[in-house]
């Protein structure tokens, strides 16, 4: 299987070279996340594209994660702060133009989900949208592997800072895990020739009946 095979080949990279990923295969991993698994389907959670070089240095300042700036490009997942009825609506109204139904016919739908997500609070609808957000991260994963792009997923960046440089608090949006993407530097990669370490089958999967 050659996802089996993409997925033996991918490793957390440690080292990028200068090699830029291609507009073409860029927009591939971006509309593969689009189409990742989303509770309910709305999606609460938005995708920041950055191939600015400036932008990525100030964005990799005080961090240990190198690969920020030297990344061809940077996937920043920014998870909804709050969920409002408006992000309801605007869901709703997508569905209903996408499947040319009426709005009124989805109102069930509309009513359940408004009735589940506006009674939690913010805290809990905000990580609830993060843990989505990572569903999303893992699609790009894959997707790049299987392009044979090298990636990076990376938690350790000052949120703060990606939020005021990239204008995530005025989108009611706040970072939470980051994708960088390019290729392999491997003379000066450590990781790059190393084997995969992962469990065996049997001591990571219980199979039952």
């Amino acid at each position: 299987m050659k996802l089996i095979d993409d997925l033996n080949w991918r490793y957390a990279t440690k080292k990028f070279n200068s090699k830029r990923v291609e507009d073409e295969d860029l927009e591939k991993i971006v509309e593969a996340i689009n189409l990742s698994a989303s509770s309910v389907g709305i999606q609460p959670y938005r995708l920041t594209v950055i191939d600015d070089p400036v932008l990525k240095k100030d964005l990799a300042k005080d961090s240990f994660n190198s690969q920020i700036a030297e990344a061809s490009h940077l996937l920043v997942f920014s998870a909804f702060k709050s969920i409002r009825q408006e992000h309801i609506n605007q869901y709703i109204e997508l569905i209903a133009n996408v499947r040319e139904t009426r709005v009124e016919e989805l109102a069930d739908f509309k009513n359940s989900i408004s009735t589940y997500l506006l009674a939690q609070t913010d805290t809990d609808n905000f990580n609830w949208s993060a843990k989505q957000a990572y569903i999303g991260l893992g699609t790009g994963l894959i997707a790049a592997a299987t392009l044979k792009i090298d990636s990076t997923p990376m938690e350790g960046f000052d949120a703060e800072k990606f939020d005021e440089l990239l204008g995530l608090k005025e989108k009611n949006l706040k970072s939470v895990v980051v994708l960088a993407l390019g290729y392999r530097d491997e003379e000066n990669d450590y990781l790059a020739n190393l084997k995969k370490v992962r469990l065996p089958i049997e001591a990571f999967s219980t199979k039952l009946g």
